[in-house]
């Protein structure tokens, strides 16, 4: 039976993805946690269920298969403790309704995942809280909007299709100041590129969904927190028992144990083909933080610690059946609402109707791709075709 090495932050990254949330020695010398699906846990005596005693007590406050991942998860991002949510906005809603109540005000970044946004229009405001969207750029700005009740800030770098970044540590030092509770949906990066905890955000959200999994087979969130929030973050998760199921849980583990190597091959692929983009005649700029051009490029140097598959670009203009032409025929991108798979992805999406607090206006289409892990050159001709039917169109 091989034995885990001892519990070390010195240990590197890599190391640490491999064995984090396993013990082989509880699972009969089995490398990995089994599946356990269950509801019902046997007391051995009367005393003992009436007070709870055992390490599980039911199905929805956890199971040796959600500890793995919940304890693995934990030890990555340096977090107090993690809870685990059915999906990625699933676990944002916890991760709100734990530190929200009637009354409060919120700040919510004007970038933010779609989703994220209707449920503070919908759930949010009809139970009394009120969300003021703020300018992703804003940094220690982001003063000038704290109230009184303003109980909590929400940030998302970058953004989710428009990809701006934001000065997490000088929003987080604003907001502490002023007492209020720093969130941040830190999916494009992970805890991998860029650790949440370190750099000031106090509950930190992840679709696993995206790079935990990173097949498209799998539905997941992970919420991590400091020992401020986290007793607060479980009492929600506990509330609204919005548990996932053990065998997405089981496939989340099993992409933790290779997540490091795959984000870095999206890294080098996406960053690659995002060169490639910039010198394309058809694209009038790439918003890629890596890229030197890119708006926020230095808060990205000084804050993460690389990048990841996903990133946006904006054509120069062209009519909207030349983007459908060039999008219909392409052979290995496929379109789809998700990202963090091995395949390439893309999509058409255009943030003006919803945005308040800034104006999205780019002069031209813009493309979301995702840069999966086939052959580049592969990708680059199927692009180079799709070009070409664009401009045959136009």
């Amino acid at each position: 039976m091989s034995k885990l090495p001892p519990k070390s932050t010195d240990l590197a990254e890599r190391t640490r993805l491999v064995y984090a949330g396993r013990d082989p020695s509880e699972q009969h010398g089995f490398v990995n946690t089994p599946i356990y699906r269950g509801s019902t846990v046997l007391y051995p005596t009367t005393d003992d269920l009436l007070h709870r005693r055992g390490r599980y007590t039911y199905g929805t406050k956890g199971t040796p298969t959600t500890e793995a991942l919940e304890k693995a998860w934990t030890d990555i991002t340096g977090a107090a403790g993690t809870v685990l949510a059915p999906s990625g906005l699933a676990a944002v809603t916890v991760a709100l309704m734990s530190c929200l109540k009637a009354g409060d005000h919120l700040l919510m970044t004007d970038s933010v995942y779609l989703p994220t946004r209707q449920f503070c229009e919908g759930m949010l405001k009809k139970f009394g809280v009120e969300t003021t969207y703020y300018d992703p750029s804003i940094g220690a700005g982001i003063s000038d909007l704290i109230r009184p009740n303003t109980a909590a800030v929400f940030t998302e770098a970058p953004g989710s299709q428009s990809l701006e970044m934001q000065d997490i540590p000088a929003i987080a030092e604003v907001a502490h100041r002023h007492g209020a509770v720093v969130l941040m949906d830190n999916t494009w990066a992970t805890p991998l590129l860029f650790p949440p905890h370190e750099r000031g955000v106090d509950i930190a959200i992840e679709a696993g969904t995206k790079y935990l999994s990173g097949g498209s087979d799998l539905l997941l969130g992970m919420v991590s927190a400091n020992e401020r929030c986290f007793k607060d973050l479980r009492a929600a998760y506990e509330a609204f028992a919005a548990c996932p199921g053990p065998e997405d849980v089981f496939l989340g583990l099993r992409g933790l144990r290779t997540m490091a190597l795959r984000l870095r091959e999206h890294e080098k692929q996406a960053l690659e083909m995002a060169q490639w983009l910039e010198e394309r005649p058809e694209v009038a700029q790439v918003l890629h933080p890596a890229l030197p051009t890119y708006k926020g490029h230095e808060i990205w140097k000084r804050d993460f610690k690389g990048s990841s598959g996903l990133f946006s670009v904006i054509l120069k203009p062209c009519s909207d059946k030349a983007l459908a032409a060039m999008l219909d025929g392409l052979a290995l991108f496929g379109m789809g609402y998700s990202w963090g798979g091995f395949e390439s992805l893309v999509i058409p999406f255009n943030c003006a109707t919803y945005r308040t607090a800034t104006k999205w206006a780019p002069g031209g289409h813009a493309l979301r791709f995702h840069i999966g892990l086939e052959d580049l050159e592969d990708l680059k001709r199927d692009l180079d075709a799709g070009f070409k039917r664009l401009r045959e169109t136009d």
